[in-house]
């Protein structure tokens, strides 16, 4: 099977009349427009063209809790399987299903229940984001402080072991004690820490980073903010090197100029955009959970009984669509933001995020006004059923 369009988004530049050749579920080769027809190559293969399209990665999401009516804290595997199964019409084919603050036994049902069912099929379970315990009550967000801990790695050891090193992302408040070693440690552990739910201080933060943190936790959201005689987490997100920091879209959780300065900080290619979609993701106006809490969907965002955001209902495709329409990327910029990117920054753009010879063929087509047209998973074209 040949997919052919005006675009395709390769791993660091955009090819203008091309195609794509998937046998056997993989990328077989790149086309060039005098290859597609004619050669013995392509002879006798179906050709899709999607003409003016955009053909590029299948987005990674990793940080999502849930979509379509179930979350990931529900500790059912027919909501995990449902998850999967439906985020493939956001245009998500790899996520890292992210759990919140809870108790230990919920934390250890919950990622014993992802290494059972990690390969359902839908969007593939690359691995799991623990968004939780480590964090401090000031800038709690949706997180339950009951259940708040001081880091500790053997707990991690612990949680690492019966998800069967499915871990790879664990959320951190750097000002909490013990927070330098045990940063180092998960690293060793191959896992990547991620800094937010804090007031930590630029200096704190930079300690943790420099100890092997590489993450800032939605960026903006749930962290001490910006001043010009205290940078806090948002200084410290904004200009530390060799870090990531993640961006939630909506126009919501940070205003479309705060977004722009990120970005201008960094440089799109530390910018991971992520949905933090919750249960509400996909579904109609009313009222949902979010871990312990009751939660209200509005239509665009959901939020405490105190008003307070919780979570998100963005899907990656309008993440994308916005940085282009409020003009802070280009098209190739914010796909890359929302493939390659966050794929990066937790050490699995080796198995997703990037379209290239010899990887599975988990690939997106978007329109010229960034709509998804058809997914394709493992070479396989999705049902979306939209």
């Amino acid at each position: 099977m040949i997919l052919k369009a005006k675009y395709i988004v390769l791993k660091d530049s955009m090819l203008e009349d091309s195609a794509i050749l998937i046998e056997d579920k993989m990328i077989k080769k790149i086309l060039r427009n005098d290859e597609i027809y004619g050669n013995n190559l392509v002879d006798g293969e179906d050709i899709i063209d999607y003409n003016d399209s955009i053909i590029c990665p299948g987005f990674v999401d990793t940080h999502v809790h849930g979509f379509c009516g179930h979350d990931f804290m529900d500790k059912s595997e027919e909501g995990l399987k449902s998850i999967c199964k439906d985020i493939l019409r956001a245009g998500v084919t790899s996520i890292l299903a992210t759990t919140l603050t809870a108790s230990e036994e919920d934390i250890i049902e919950v990622v014993d229940i992802v290494k059972k069912n990690k390969d359902t099929y839908g969007a593939k379970i690359q691995g799991i984001f623990l968004e939780g315990p480590f964090f401090t009550e000031k800038y709690k967000g949706a997180q339950n402080p009951k259940y708040f801990l001081k880091p500790e790695i053997e707990k991690l050891r612990k949680w690492q072991d019966i998800a069967g090193g499915l871990i790879k992302k664990i959320g951190l408040a750097p000002e909490l004690e013990g927070s330098v070693a045990f940063a180092e440690k998960a690293r060793a552990m191959g896992i990547y820490v991620a800094l937010g739910h804090s007031d930590a201080s630029y200096e704190e933060a930079k300690n943790v980073v420099d100890a092997g943190a590489n993450i800032f936790v939605h960026t903006y959201n749930g962290m001490s903010g910006l001043h010009h005689r205290n940078p806090g987490m948002v200084g410290a997100a904004m200009t530390l090197r060799n870090v990531f920091a993640e961006l939630i879209c909506d126009g919501h959780h940070v205003h479309p100029a705060a977004a722009d300065v990120l970005v201008r900080a960094r440089g799109y290619n530390s910018v991971a955009l992520i949905s933090d979609c919750m249960m509400a993701g996909g579904m109609p106006v009313g009222k949902y959970k979010l871990g312990d809490f009751d939660v209200e969907l509005d239509g665009e965002t959901v939020r405490l009984e105190n008003g307070s955001l919780a979570g998100s209902v963005l899907k990656m495709v309008d993440a994308v669509r916005n940085l282009v329409r409020w003009g802070i990327a280009s098209p190739f910029e914010a796909i890359q933001m929302a493939t390659q990117v966050p794929a990066k920054s937790v050490g699995i753009d080796n198995v997703c995020g990037i379209i290239e010879e010899g990887r599975n063929a988990d690939i997106l087509i978007l329109d010229k006004e960034f709509s998804i047209l058809d997914v394709y998973l493992d070479g396989q074209k999705v049902e979306l059923n939209n």
